[in-house]
């Protein structure tokens, strides 16, 4: 029996756009125990993700992210977060544009929402963007799962045209800029 205290995991509720994205760059952080694609901040119930294309929910399409503290932080949640997606440009991310497709972080604590708020400093301070930070930093209240079909949908189908021309890149440039996060491979 193992005699360590367990350790609690905390949540994560972030939108940067598409959500097949955002989950397959998360899916891969060591530390993460589950990333599920859905949606948050809306007004419409148990919302389907055709509605939230419509742009008339007010949902965002989000990832809702189980970590460990103890393997990786929130603040290195955070700073993935804000490399893989562009945080200036308002409700849209390339070309996928409605309040849907918006920069959001919706979070679980005064600690994150404080966190947050200071690493978005940060980085206007360091000049990382020309144009303003425009995140939402706003308190979680409830997430509403995708449908399965939208599940671990990258490696699923990685031929469609969306999976190769938009996130393959950005899953590559994410590998390439945080080779230490990254869970092993089997058989490594």
């Amino acid at each position: 029996m193992d005699d360590r205290k367990q350790q609690a995991t905390e949540w994560a509720t972030l939108g940067g756009g598409c959500f097949w994205c955002l989950e397959a760059v998360f899916s891969d952080l060591r530390g993460v125990v589950s990333v599920k694609s859905g949606f948050a901040g809306g007004t419409t119930a148990d919302p389907t993700y055709e509605q939230v294309c419509t742009g008339n929910t007010g949902h965002a399409e989000v990832v809702h992210i189980e970590f460990d503290p103890t393997v990786i932080s929130f603040k290195q949640l955070l700073n993935v977060f804000f490399y893989i997606h562009n945080p200036t440009t308002l409700n849209r991310q390339g070309d996928d544009v409605g309040t849907q497709y918006r920069s959001v972080v919706f979070y679980h604590s005064e600690r994150q929402e404080r966190e947050t708020r200071e690493f978005m400093r940060e980085l206007e301070q360091e000049g990382v963007w020309r144009e303003p930070i425009v995140t939402e930093v706003t308190p979680f209240t409830r997430f509403f799962p995708a449908e399965a079909e939208h599940d671990d949908y990258f490696r699923r189908h990685p031929d469609q045209v969306y999976c190769r021309l938009v996130i393959a890149p950005k899953v590559d440039k994410f590998h390439k800029r945080f080779k230490d996060l990254l869970q092993p491979k089997s058989g490594e």
